[in-house]
């Protein structure tokens, strides 16, 4: 029997902003763990979890002893840390097999290939290859058709993109056993995070795969596809009811981009956890608002919910249409939902990004305007992100609109501050931009804000402290910004 070690590389490796971090339990390894450990030894272990070293990282891997040895990178960002896990195993022991996974894989498997210490890249979903490959590498079966890059007499050999899982009710639960799930589920977040789970324990849930809208700025078209995947609402609710036996859960998170898309299927989960006992509190981080009618806001309202998050983006037609070019947002439609959230008590906070190629000065403040003008509970305004395969770099390659320097592949620290520039702003003006807009329009209001402080669970002076860094920290990174500029 094989031994597998299912590896987290620890993201801390690769430079970054340490409030950009966050930690969940590794779901899609859990998942992976689940349909091959019938047949298999198999471990996780998360270096990022336990924060360890490459030393420790080492003796971890070292303890087990594993044929196979399987890396995730979640995002581009992060894959200087991958390598880095993939050296450290190599070190152990050359014979081991390392297989590479994960979003940095799938985007660009012929650049992690051309890692020595890598033998197979997976592309796409795992849950399609990995058994096949297992057994390929143990002389069981032959290679599989799709899904697998690699090297052999010194090309690179790639067999395209795996099929995507059709049935997603055939997936089995994750494998929480393999790893101190307990432990994820009680992580309270920084002071002064929105959304953060009502009760704990806690768990974050993604009951579908796939987007069929391809916003202009989203990288998940070419990575689990167009077509929208849901698990039933049966099978859902199943899932819940073994988490809450299992783990005592007491609140949900919804983290699906699309888990509003299918009304019908959402109906019924919601009717389901309040005919089933499973009502509890639970938040959805990124909702599709165009997907939100007033007697849904009511189901969710009564089936526990705490707190939605809608993706409105921005305030402009022009840019809503002819840049962005994805889910169909109504601007008189997000008003009358962001309402509704509120006299039903459902706090209620808008997401708009700030920043493209092409934007005018004029439409990023009518952007604003607009944020204002809903009086949602809470406003975040993030900066414009160019990400490989996407409609937006495209048009940053076509504009000369990224800012000098630009390195995709290591942008963590940046991301805050804004990667895109025109004749029409600098990163500099974003940076400073976001956060004063941020301040102004979620604390001018006493009621506003006291609102936003019991949400987040601390005083109102405790929130006028985070507030205060916030705009601090801004001024420091633009100030950083003006002196590696200058240098």
């Amino acid at each position: 029997m094989l031994k597998i070690s299912l590896v987290v590389p620890n993201y801390r490796w690769s430079q970054g902003d340490e409030h950009t971090y966050w930690v969940y339990p590794p779901y899609g390894l859990c998942c992976l763990a689940a349909t091959i450990e019938s047949r298999y030894e198999v471990e996780i272990i998360d270096a990022y979890f336990q924060d360890l070293s490459e030393d420790e990282l080492e003796q971890a891997v070292k303890a087990s002893s594993p044929d196979v040895v399987g890396i995730t990178v979640i995002m581009d960002q992060f894959a200087d840390s991958g390598h880095k896990t993939a050296a450290v195993v190599n070190r152990i022991d050359n014979n081991i097999k390392i297989l590479f996974g994960g979003v940095y894989a799938t985007l660009n498997p012929h650049q992690a290939i051309k890692d020595d210490n890598i033998d197979y890249v997976i592309i796409g979903e795992g849950e399609s290859v990995l058994s096949k490959l297992l057994g390929y590498i143990e002389g069981e079966n032959p290679l599989p058709e799709k899904g697998v890059c690699f090297r052999k007499d010194g090309r690179i050999i790639d067999l395209g993109m795996a099929d995507a899982v059709d049935d997603m009710d055939s997936l089995p639960m994750p494998a929480y056993h393999l790893i101190p799930f307990e432990a994820y589920c009680n992580i309270v977040p920084r002071r002064g995070t929105i959304g953060a789970p009502p009760l704990y324990p806690y768990v974050r849930l993604l009951t579908s795969r796939g987007c069929p809208y391809g916003c202009a700025f989203c990288q998940i078209e070419h990575i689990s596809g167009r077509r929208f995947r849901p698990k039933s609402a049966d099978n859902v609710l199943k899932e819940i009811q073994w988490l809450k036996e299992n783990y005592g859960i007491k609140s949900l998170v919804f983290a699906d981009d699309n888990f509003f898309l299918d009304r019908k299927r959402v109906v019924n989960i919601l009717n389901g956890m309040i005919e089933r006992g499973l009502d509890m509190p639970w938040i959805a981080e990124d909702a599709a608002v165009f997907k939100l009618d007033k007697e849904l806001l009511k189901l969710m309202k009564k089936s526990g919910c705490h707190y939605v998050g809608i993706a409105v983006e921005t305030g402009t037609e022009r840019v809503l249409k002819q840049i962005i070019k994805g889910k169909p947002v109504d601007f008189d439609h997000t008003i009358s939902i962001v309402k509704e959230s509120k006299r039903l008590g459902i706090y209620i906070a808008a997401n708009f990004i700030l920043g493209f190629p092409t934007e005018t000065w004029d439409e990023i403040r009518q952007t604003l305007k607009f944020a204002e003008k809903i009086d949602a509970d809470y406003v975040r305004f993030f900066a414009a992100i160019p990400l490989k395969k996407t409609r937006l770099w495209d048009l940053c390659e076509k504009e000369n609109a990224f800012i000098s320097g630009y390195d995709h592949f290591n942008t963590r620290s940046s991301w805050s501050s804004g990667l895109i520039e025109t004749d029409e702003f600098s990163h500099n003006d974003l940076t400073i931009l976001r956060a004063y807009e941020w301040d102004r329009i979620n604390f001018t209001d006493y009621e506003k804000m006291k609102r936003t402080a019991d949400m987040i669970k601390v005083s109102v002076e405790e929130l006028r402290e985070i507030r205060r860094n916030t705009l601090k920290n801004a001024l420091q990174k633009l100030n950083g910004l003006v002196c590696e500029e200058k240098r």
